[in-house]
């Protein structure tokens, strides 16, 4: 049975429909009065480059997208606001407050997916007014949960299987900021957080260690260790850098496992955590230390600012950590603070029908793919290794026991021929909203997690590597290609 999780709405006692940037009112109020054009539209969300300068990028956030928009309502408080300080017409604060809510509908990839740049990972279909408005409403929880859930899945890569815990909220976001800053921690893979409300909220594993705080309260560390010992019986993890890890820390922890040992209480979970110092050199001569008095079976743990690159040194260092703990650079995503998602325009209604439109830009990669589209991942039946994605105009269809071709859209001479029966094909976008109402079910945080490990298992290994990593492919069909080249050179003609 899933546990029942307290809402999100409940981590802000403000509603959403100002969680927003004033140019989105700006136009909303512009579309409401510009009554020659009440057509749908279509907005694309993507990205344009990995975080990190790496190979992949993980999607999260999607839960909080669905919980806003259903709840987006302008409350009068909300409205007043508004009135006081824009020259907005009555009749359109009157809209706001007694008629306007989200009819449109949406596609997404689910929550945990590997994600690729200038692919679209959410479509959104409604009125301009609409569209616009939950710009922000979608923007800022995708990108601010995928940045942490993709630095997470390079910080446990690194660990190479050894568990890591996110001790991140201190330094994270205020409030609600961290809490989802530690859900996206663990949908990365982080194994617990130290966050208790994140824990509570998402049913997520809590995990923490003692305070040099309650050393130092004490009279001297063999006290203070025996004390936390009586108290947290199993789970004994002891910090030893207070005063002197290898001389005071280590021996005063041993002292404390023997009585353990003696009494025989000694828990399953026990060991030290070093929090300074040279970790590579000090974990080597703490497990040196715990064997030759028969604790092989002791934890190492360590902390103190850990990234994916300073953990992949302690690893080829030969360091004898077994448990990570990092806060800091996780939370912050200390080495790339923001992750470049971006929401544009890519048709619009005319005459019933749609017709795309495209963002030409001085910088070729801000050019963006124009129509309704829809994006399809292909993977080997063999290896079940991912190859390619395909953008293509969501009318298109594939049969994977057809030959296909893929192409680079910039050098289009590289081609690749997938023989039919060799590969399989499947769509990423899933509906959320159907005219207004949700028709997607969340799926827990466990679950998402596990679908993020799982992806993650189907990239090749030269695509996780953190320095170089190998190109993914994201190819557009010849039908998308063509399209998109005709708009070009038809502008070009105009200008």
């Amino acid at each position: 049975m899933k546990t029942k999780r307290t809402s999100l709405t409940n981590l802000n006692n403000k509603g959403y429909a100002l969680f927003t940037d004033k140019y989105e009112i700006t136009m909303m109020y512009g579309y409401h009065k510009d009554k020659n054009d009440d057509g749908l539209v279509i907005f694309d969300m993507f990205f344009r480059s990995v975080p990190d300068g790496g190979g992949y990028a993980l999607c999260a956030g999607l839960e909080l997208v669905i919980e806003m928009i259903q709840n987006l309502k302008f409350t009068k408080e909300e409205v007043d606001y508004l009135r006081r300080t824009a020259p907005y017409s009555e009749d359109f604060l009157e809209y706001l407050l007694n008629y306007y809510k989200f009819t449109g509908s949406i596609e997404a990839v689910p929550e945990g997916t590997v994600i690729f740049p200038n692919e679209t990972i959410m479509k959104i279909i409604a009125p301009p007014i609409e569209a616009q408005h939950i710009e922000d409403i979608i923007l800022n929880p995708i990108n601010s949960q995928s940045l942490i859930a993709t630095k997470a899945s390079r910080i446990c890569y690194a660990s190479e299987g050894e568990p890591v815990m996110d001790f991140g909220l201190r330094r994270g976001p205020a409030l609600q900021g961290a809490t989802l800053a530690s859900r996206a921690a663990y949908i990365g893979g982080c194994i617990s957080t130290s966050n208790e409300i994140t824990a509570m909220v998402f049913d997520i594993p809590s995990s923490g260690t003692m305070a040099h705080s309650w050393i130092l309260k004490h009279n001297n560390e063999f006290d203070a260790f025996m004390n936390y010992a009586n108290v947290y019986k199993e789970n004994v993890i002891l910090l030893v850098d207070t005063y002197n890890t290898l001389t005071s820390g280590i021996p005063n922890a041993i002292k404390v496992f023997k009585v353990l040992r003696e009494e025989k209480r000694l828990p399953n979970n026990y060991g030290i955590r070093l929090d300074s110092g040279d970790l590579a050199y000090l974990s080597k001569e703490a497990r040196k230390m715990l064997d030759a008095e028969g604790f092989t079976d002791a934890v190492i743990c360590a902390s103190n600012n850990l990234n994916e690159r300073l953990i992949q040194d302690l690893k080829r260092q030969g360091a004898k950590i077994n448990l990570w703990a990092t806060g800091t650079e996780l939370i912050t995503s200390y080495s790339c603070p923001a992750f470049n998602g971006v929401y544009k325009l890519v048709a619009k209604e005319k005459n019933k029908a749609m017709v795309p439109v495209i963002k030409l830009s001085e910088d070729k990669i801000k050019v963006t793919n124009p129509g309704d589209k829809m994006v399809y991942r292909i993977s080997d039946k063999n290896t079940g290794y991912f190859i390619a994605d395909l953008i293509c105009l969501a009318d298109e269809t594939f049969n994977s026991d057809e030959d296909l071709v893929i192409f680079d859209p910039v050098f289009t001479a590289k081609k690749k021929k997938l023989k039919g029966g060799t590969y399989t094909i499947q769509k990423l976008l899933v509906p959320i909203f159907k005219d207004g109402v949700c028709v997607y079910e969340n799926k827990s945080v466990k679950e998402i997690r596990d679908y993020a490990q799982d992806q993650l298992s189907h990239l090749w290994p030269e695509l996780r590597r953190f320095d170089n990593p190998h190109k993914y492919y994201v190819d557009l069909s010849k039908k998308l290609y063509t399209l998109k080249e005709s708009m070009i050179e038809d502008i070009e003609r105009e200008e």
